[in-house]
């Protein structure tokens, strides 16, 4: 038998959540990934395979992916949401705990003015 690692069991994880969770045309996926620096987040439309919106700890507005920048790039992902039209999305953490960052970047995209 293997050892299963994190990443693979968050992968599991994951797949597991995703059986249950779609994003349609009218109430798109956040989708979050978490990596060891950085937090990135998208709008996915799984109908049709495209995302609308996207930000990342990265960009240049941000700078950090602690815990106050996962909250700026939730407000940040709400604001392109916004400018695309979208107000409702179904969230989908990754296979990540909702804590820390993960939580952070969903109250950002709230008060940004995102419902789920």
């Amino acid at each position: 038998m293997a050892t299963k690692t994190r990443s693979k069991l968050r992968v599991v994880r994951h797949e597991r959540i995703r059986k249950h969770l779609s994003g349609a045309g009218d109430r798109p996926r956040l989708a979050v990934f978490r990596s060891l620096k950085h937090i990135y987040a998208q709008i996915i439309d799984d109908a049709t395979g495209t995302t609308l919106a996207s930000a990342s700890s990265q960009d240049k507005e941000i700078g950090s992916g602690n815990r106050d920048g996962a909250k700026q790039v939730g407000e940040l992902l709400a604001k392109r949401a916004a400018e695309k039209g979208v107000k409702q999305v179904v969230f989908d953490r990754g296979g990540f705990r909702y804590h820390g960052r993960v939580a952070s970047l969903a109250e950002g995209a709230r008060q940004g003015g995102l419902e789920f």
